[in-house]
């Protein structure tokens, strides 16, 4: 089995294949994000142009230290692709995403672009989304209030599990935008659409990690090459 960094960096050279001089380019967060990264870097020194938007303040500094160009996303809203990782992928390219902690940045700059692919090692693909505890950003005010309604409305929908407070050390880990994460280990989801709409109806939740309708294309690592999905609307 390939080393998991060298997975990480053959996704990340595969995806610059979608990558075209000129784009505005939305720009992930996590370890298989700055692999890619890292080889766009090589690209833009030898002359690839383009303008990144940066999904949490992590992968801003990645850019500045190599010299990828990025923008705020209120300085270029529209965006013509984003290129980021996932802890989870299903068939259906539905995902689970925010275990770097940026789960909504990355969520408001999937929903500017027109389209999303995201790099993963082959480990991250799943029958059924669940294996990986949902990130739930939440509000601090009221937290033990948001708490007792997100357990309320994964019971609804037959769902349990723990659902834990996220630890940066011995202390609560904080967002770039200032919220909580609370990681919820619900195990297999059968009603991801359901529980996507549950969680946003529950006040104090700001974003999850359910991203349901977001990727256009996949490009997965294997030991042994990369295989690259589409996902072809029925």
């Amino acid at each position: 089995m390939a080393d998991a960094a060298a997975l990480k960096e053959k996704a990340g050279r595969a995806a610059l294949s979608f990558v075209e001089d000129g784009m505005r380019l939305g720009i992930g967060t996590g370890s298989t994000a700055e692999a890619f990264i890292r080889v766009l870097a090589e690209k833009v020194t030898t002359g690839l142009r383009i303008t990144g938007v940066a999904t949490s303040k992590r992968t801003a500094e990645l850019c500045g230290e190599l010299g990828v160009p990025i923008v705020t996303l209120d300085e270029m809203p529209e965006l013509d692709l984003t290129i980021d990782g996932a802890d989870e992928i299903d068939a259906d390219f539905r995902l689970i995403k925010g275990g770097g902690g940026a789960l909504l940045r990355e969520k408001i700059v999937a929903a500017a672009s027109a389209r999303m692919v995201v790099i993963a090692d082959a480990s991250k693909c799943v029958e059924t989304l669940g294996a990986f505890p949902v990130p739930i950003e939440v509000n601090g005010f009221g937290l033990t209030a948001t708490y007792i309604g997100i357990r309320k409305a994964a019971e609804r929908l037959g769902l349990s599990g723990e659902i834990t407070m996220r630890l940066a050390g011995a202390e609560p880990f904080i967002t770039d935008n200032g919220h909580l994460i609370l990681d919820a280990s619900f195990g297999r989801i059968p009603q991801a659409e359901a529980l996507s709409e549950a969680l946003h109806a529950v006040p104090g939740v700001v974003e999850h990690g359910l991203f349901l309708r977001y990727a256009s294309d996949a490009v997965i690592a294997r030991s042994d090459g990369v295989e690259v999905r589409h996902n072809r609307p029925a």
